[in-house]
């Protein structure tokens, strides 16, 4: 497979992980790799792009924000 057949993965500057189980549960937010604090909502996540001077005009847009282990109406922990 050449390069220019493969997927292409982006590298989003913020990346929202898994729910963590907690009273409330929550999720670990990073921001150019760097872990900068927990998000129990989707307001918490544009509050800490906002503090990095990010931007945010789509959630859904995976060149700006990744969700991992759920999307952005994720908030409670799988069982």
């Amino acid at each position: 497979m050449t390069e220019s057949a493969s997927l292409y993965m982006t590298h989003p500057r913020i990346m929202v992980l898994g729910v963590q189980p907690g009273t409330p549960p929550f999720r670990i937010v990073e921001i150019d790799g760097e872990v900068i604090g927990e998000a129990r909502a989707i307001t918490d996540v544009l509050l800490a792009a906002a503090a990095f001077g990010i931007t945010v005009h789509d959630l859904d847009d995976p060149d700006v924000v990744r969700w991992v282990g759920g999307d952005k109406y994720t908030w409670t922990p799988r069982r």
